[in-house]
């Protein structure tokens, strides 16, 4: 399949690349590198550029015949969506609505989307079901949304179709250790765990140690990049004109800050530096997926389907790479 991925330079964007050319798919790349990494994706398949130039965009999408968009494209720091909604508002939502449009025009009739757990905002009930409520509490979660409310209204007056992804916890690096996880700023827990064991920062700051969990800590369903990505390249075959796909991904389990820090320290060696600190605003006790929907229709099954195992592949990345893509 010919396939364009925007944001394919990304931490998520770049294992999903690799699988796909690993199975054969005709890759595009697509990627401002604003926040990718030319080193995560090979040179030949990458295109620089940004979607807010919508020509460029179709000439792509045209030139390659493209057949099938995945899109992880956007910006993602929750914080900053609160105190610049504009920019989320502009690059997340308004030049995905161009590219979706696009894709309308020239024929492209299959779309897998990068959504987000945070769609769901503070959620009532755990583990959560994909017919949990959408109230997203920020910015970031209101225009992953709306994204896909318009994708549900494309599939059904297009001859078009979609699968929404919405993810937990991303972590975790390849097997081979050849790429991973190196943001900038830097605000995931893993990585910033790995960075303090390794002396690359002075600590790792708990926010909030009185939520009711059992440690006080909040919890968090983490799944491996690399399962993530393996589910993108399933939703493609389920997609046809007229599907409205959207699925969790998650491997139904949480753990707590305190339970990562720990298998961090197991797993490096390496004592990790902790300070505790208030909560932060907006932070739910625990978010956990209910992954039953995309085992039944998609087939899809974590590889790594604890933390220990997940925090191996990311210790070797780190390990491997102290300053990233820097390196």
């Amino acid at each position: 399949m010919r396939i364009l991925v925007t944001g394919g330079a990304g931490y998520i964007g770049s294992h999903t690349v690799c699988q796909l050319i690993a199975r054969g798919h005709e890759v595009t790349v697509f990627d401002s590198l604003v926040y990718g990494h030319r080193q995560a994706v090979p040179a030949e398949r990458l295109v620089v550029g940004d979607l807010r130039d919508i020509d460029h965009v179709d000439n792509l999408l045209v030139v390659n015949r493209i057949e099938a968009v995945i899109h992880f494209a956007a910006f993602a720091y929750v914080g900053e969506s609160v105190t610049n909604p504009a920019k989320y508002y502009t690059n997340n939502l308004l030049y995905s609505l161009q590219l979706l449009d696009r894709c309308r025009r020239v024929g492209v009739q299959k779309f897998v989307f990068s959504s987000t757990c945070a769609t769901y905002g503070e959620p009532q009930k755990v583990p959560i079901t994909e017919d949990e409520k959408q109230l997203p509490v920020n910015p970031y979660g209101n225009t992953k949304l709306a994204l896909e409310r318009a994708l549900s209204d494309y599939a059904s007056a297009y001859p078009f179709g979609y699968c929404a992804l919405r993810y937990f916890n991303a972590a975790g690096a390849a097997e081979d250790g050849s790429i991973g996880e190196d943001h900038n700023p830097e605000t995931h827990l893993i990585p910033i765990v790995f960075q303090a064991a390794m002396g690359k920062r002075a600590h790792v700051e708990i926010f909030g140690t009185d939520y009711p969990t059992p440690d006080g800590t909040c919890i968090r369903d983490y799944i491996h990049v690399d399962d993530l990505a393996l589910a993108h390249i399933l939703a493609l075959d389920k997609i046809a004109p007229g599907t409205k796909l959207a699925y969790n991904v998650g491997i139904g389990r949480g753990y707590s800050v305190r339970e990562v820090i720990r298998g961090a320290e197991e797993v490096s060696g390496l004592k990790v530096p902790v300070k505790e600190g208030p909560r932060r605003a907006g932070d739910p006790p625990s978010l956990v997926a209910n992954a039953e929907k995309i085992h039944r229709e998609l087939g899809w099954k974590p590889k790594y389907a604890d933390l220990r195992a997940i925090l191996e592949t990311a210790w070797r990345w780190h390990k491997s790479h102290p300053n990233g893509f820097g390196e």
